[in-house]
């Protein structure tokens, strides 16, 4: 079975290769250090130092995996060559939600970089997956668990 693609934007891409980075030069010279000083203590059996340090280890280790999976089946899109014709990943969105009669403005993303706290959403999800393809002007319907939401597109630009 071929692993899923991670469609990743350059800006998310470096955002991934710099914590990566972080986690295999810093982060784990600093556990071992901890796990060092926790088995200077002694008995191991009940030293909750230790076993707290070992459980970040694994935290640590399990997030250098994750990263370097995402990495090795990574798809790069360039947001500076996305067209603004009709929405697409690394596009910025402008939308009139019809119902609540506010302008929002998201920014498509793949999954791996969603973050609507910082109003990126996935062109997986209920509202990316409505939105992909539309242009400015169009009525887009999107379905979501709870309900169906209308967007009007005001304005499509590059994400840069």
């Amino acid at each position: 079975m071929e692993a899923k693609k991670n469609i990743l934007t350059y800006a998310g891409l470096k955002k991934l290769e710099a914590e990566l980075e972080d986690l295999t030069v810093n982060q784990r010279k600093a556990i071992a250090k901890k796990i060092q000083e926790a088995r200077e203590q002694g008995d191991l059996s009940e030293n909750a130092e230790y076993d707290a340090a070992k459980d970040e280890q694994r935290d640590i280790e399990a997030r250098i995996e994750e990263i370097q999976t995402i990495l090795k089946n990574a798809e790069i899109v360039d947001e500076s060559e996305a067209a603004t014709d009709k929405i697409n990943i690394g596009c910025k969105v402008k939308l009139y939600d019809m119902e609540y009669d506010e302008e929002l403005e998201y920014s498509i993303v793949g999954s791996t970089e969603a973050n609507s706290l910082q109003g990126k959403i996935s062109n997986e999800s209920p509202v990316g997956k409505a939105l992909i393809g539309a242009k400015v002007g169009d009525i887009v319907e999107a379905e979501t668990p709870s309900d169906v939401i209308k967007f009007k597109v005001l304005s499509i630009e590059r994400n840069i």
